[in-house]
């Protein structure tokens, strides 16, 4: 096989780098499709690429050899894969396939008991007010999703606060926003290079719903500001706990700086869609579909040659 053939296993690493500066420079929508969509063909192209390894190096083994008839001559000759890279590939293929299963398993559960868990919740209306003391706002996945917030996070907002919180929250089960960051999770656990991409997801969708929540109100800087002062609540009521599977303001697990990005990116104009980068992106995904497709063809011939000679 052609050296070119192990790019899709690197340029994961590339997507990596690039995610953050696409996450904060691109509009948070089209960021977000756009991650998502690569993070799953750059972690598709990788384990394709292991399997490739992995089914050239089976093939050099003898019981195989004997079984469908392949030639050794030819094999050992032509030399698709080296056993270090193929016993490499299969590990790591092993890997990845455990990985995305029990994740997959992992979030499965979660999403089916953040649908049980909103079924329960009290009142048939989207939205439900707890008692909480604690500030918390978040969306619920299931049919319906649930919209839920407490007394807490009521408390400390003004009423425009509380449009800009539904706003935020209704983007989030609007659009499906847990999806996305469930499909990032999954490309990050085939290949872990991709995990920078995962987390830019979770930014994004979290912007999305900012940006969401401010042509809704057509105010910015309430936006920044409500943003801002959830985050202190959530800080002076102890820290947030959402569901698993849920997606808030103030997202599951935020990041050191990351709401100081998002008050700042409210701030400023409406993000554009810068050309270039969406045009590296593509080049990027492009890239690494053709090598897949390659190395795919290089296999078929060789065993095609090895099985004739």
């Amino acid at each position: 096989m052609h050296l070119a053939v192990y790019l899709p296993l690197l340029l994961p690493a590339l997507a990596g780098l690039s995610a953050g500066p696409l996450a904060r420079r691109l509009e948070p929508r089209l960021a977000t499709w756009l991650l998502t969509a690569a993070g799953l063909i750059l972690a598709v192209s990788s384990t394709v690429v292991l399997g490739l390894l992995a089914v050239a190096g089976l093939v050099r083994l003898p019981l195989i050899d004997a079984l469908e008839g392949y030639s050794p001559t030819v094999i050992a000759r032509e030399d698709p894969a080296a056993w270090p890279a193929a016993l490499a590939g299969a590990v790591l293929l092993t890997l990845a396939v455990a990985a995305t299963v029990r994740l997959t398993v992992r979030r499965a559960g979660a999403l089916w008991s953040a649908a049980l868990e909103a079924a329960c919740l009290p009142g048939r209306e989207s939205v439900v007010v707890t008692d909480d003391r604690h500030a918390d706002a978040y969306t619920m996945p299931g049919l319906p999703g649930r919209i839920v917030i407490s007394h807490g996070m009521l408390e400390a907002l003004d009423p425009t606060g509380h449009d800009i919180i539904l706003a935020h929250e209704r983007a989030h089960l609007n659009h499906h926003h847990y999806a996305f960051v469930t499909l990032a999770q999954l490309s990050a656990a085939a290949n872990p290079l991709l995990r920078p991409l995962a987390t830019s997801v979770a930014y994004t969708v979290e912007r999305w719903a900012d940006e969401y929540a401010a042509l809704h109100t057509g105010d910015r800087r309430a936006v920044a500001e409500t943003v801002a002062r959830a985050a202190v609540a959530t800080k002076r009521t102890r820290a947030l706990r959402l569901p698993s599977a849920a997606l808030g303001v103030l997202g599951r697990s935020p990041a050191p700086g990351v709401i100081p990005r998002r008050v700042a990116a409210l701030l400023e104009p409406p993000p554009r869609r810068p050309a270039h980068l969406l045009a590296a992106a593509g080049a990027l995904v492009g890239v690494s579909s053709v090598c897949v497709l390659e190395a795919a063809h290089d296999l078929h011939e060789f065993l095609e040659l090895a099985h004739l000679r």
